[in-house]
């Protein structure tokens, strides 16, 4: 299954000169078609980051489903792309010096097409870093901690009150800090950025967190905002329809999620 976007390179016509009998050759455009870049994706609150983005930028992109509740993520070929066996991850045939890439890492993937494409990431140094510490806050803070509520609250075969509790409270406590921080801007960074993107995947499963959005005016504006821009809707719809039917609390399925070791090769 993809989703392509392509580009057609314009055609140049013959141009003929009343001066000279000879027709002069018709001119090669410059302009090349640009190549789609390969999405290696499922959706969650991180593959919606990089889905979001590729919307954003207008960039034409290879739509490959992995199907984390089968262990897609663990065949050898994907692990070639990305060798810590997670997605999203994206192949760019047109990287650097015009040769492939491959990206691991949904922060690293925003940070370079950001560079890329020159947009929501901005040039300037300062308010790059600006950019930069809240795409890493997301990073290591709400994710993470968001994440594990969804473990122990909806997936956890046992109810472990204390682990449930721990997390729920931290990620209330980051919801206060992002409130906190949009009281007197529309956007984490100031103008909407891959910090927006990377975080509105994560806040859009409040319920599921255990938390009350209406106890965040800001973050809730903020959030309202977020989902009614066009791409974001778009970035957050892809693949959605191949999540039904999946049983989270299935033992193979969690056995293929929650049980995984350190493998030799």
């Amino acid at each position: 299954m993809a989703r392509v976007k392509a580009k057609r390179a314009a055609k140049s016509k013959a141009k003929s000169s009343k001066k000279i009998a000879k027709a002069k050759p018709a001119k090669k455009s410059a302009k090349k078609t640009t190549k789609p870049i390969d999405l290696y994706y499922w959706a969650t609150p991180n593959g919606f980051k990089i889905s979001i983005m590729l919307e954003e930028c207008g960039l034409p992109y290879n739509f490959i489903p992995v199907n984390i509740a089968k262990g897609e993520q663990f065949n050898p070929d994907f692990l070639k792309i990305s060798p810590n066996n997670r997605m999203p991850a994206i192949v760019d045939p047109d990287g650097p010096g015009g040769r492939p890439i491959s990206i691991f890492e949904s922060g690293a993937i925003l940070q370079y097409l950001g560079r890329k494409t020159g947009k929501f990431y901005p040039r300037d140094e300062r308010a790059r870093v600006e950019v930069d510490q809240w795409l890493f806050w997301q990073m290591g803070g709400i994710g993470p901690m968001a994440g594990q509520v969804h473990h122990f609250k909806n997936y956890a075969v046992e109810t472990l009150t204390y682990a449930i509790k721990r997390y729920v409270d931290e990620v209330n406590r980051l919801y206060g800090v992002m409130n906190l921080r949009l009281k007197d801007r529309d956007f984490i960074a100031g103008k909407y950025s891959i910090a927006d993107m990377a975080c509105v995947g994560w806040v859009n499963g409040w319920s599921r967190q255990g938390q009350d959005i209406e106890e965040f005016p800001n973050l809730k504006r903020w959030l309202e905002t977020m989902k009614a821009r066009p791409a974001v809707k778009r970035g957050m719809a892809l693949g959605m329809e191949l999540r039904q039917g999946i049983d989270m609390k299935d033992p193979k399925v969690q056995a293929v999620l929650f049980g995984q070791r350190a493998r030799a090769s």
